[in-house]
């Protein structure tokens, strides 16, 4: 069900933040300060609760992203990888991590997988300019590793705005760790593909599939991602934006 996966994630997450020594701000309130329209008095140093990025308008969350300290991934990175497309895209792509070219140039999926996935949107008629690309975590992780769970979990406000701005038909996550941060599953890819599943408030439809990289590298798999895609491209025929 999807209630209890997001009850899942949020409580991993809260975990995971508070084994990192990650602050969890929370709302201090006193009883008497509670009321109809009563706003938590500002904490020392909160500058990003969920509240506040999930008001954020694109140009602001951009900017929220470019200055985010909230994991170690800010150490090393060049600059951050906000996500690139359309605002009003009917489907939404979501890889893992930046990689090294991803780093330097600032924008998602521009390497040799990049161009893949091009490939893969274009044979179901969308090219690469109609839809929305972001990735789990905004920042590369040292020598492209999978991104860390208190990583993913520090970015995960970001994606979630980003997916209500644009209001999608559909997600096509791409790559185990896509699939199962939006979902909040620890399941195998290989079982998580062949069916739709559903995030957040809205049910948005989620395919999963194999990520690009994987496929450069195991090119038999190809013929299980046009599948996927097929699945994907059915989904956007029937839904209707939200």
């Amino acid at each position: 069900m999807i209630d209890r996966g997001v009850a899942l994630l949020d409580a991993r997450r809260r975990a995971l933040l508070e084994a990192m020594g990650i602050v969890i701000w929370e709302d201090r309130r006193t009883p008497a300060a509670e009321g109809p329209g009563a706003m938590p008095a500002p904490l020392a140093g909160d500058t990003a609760t969920v509240d506040d990025v999930a008001l954020l308008d694109w140009a602001a969350l951009e900017q929220r992203v470019a200055g985010c300290a909230a994991c170690a991934l800010h150490r090393a990175r060049s600059r951050t990888v906000f996500g690139v497309g359309n605002h009003a895209a009917r489907l939404l792509v979501v890889g893992e991590a930046p990689g090294a070219e991803e780093d330097r140039r600032g924008e998602p999926f521009v390497g040799r997988a990049g161009q893949l996935l091009n490939a893969m949107l274009a044979a179901i008629g969308l090219p690469r300019e109609q839809v929305y690309i972001a990735n789990i975590v905004k920042c590369r992780p040292p020598g492209n590793r999978d991104p860390l769970p208190a990583e993913a979990a520090a970015c995960s406000d970001y994606l979630a705005r980003q997916i209500a701005l644009v209001r999608p038909c559909a997600i096509l996550a791409v790559g185990r760790i896509a699939a199962q941060n939006l979902l909040g599953v620890d399941t195998p890819i290989g079982r998580l593909r062949g069916r739709p599943h559903r995030y957040g408030p809205d049910a948005l439809p989620v395919i999963v599939t194999y990520h690009p990289a994987y496929l450069l590298r195991s090119p038999d798999e190809k013929r299980k991602v046009w599948t996927d895609l097929l699945v994907a491209k059915d989904l956007l025929d029937a839904e209707t934006k939200p």
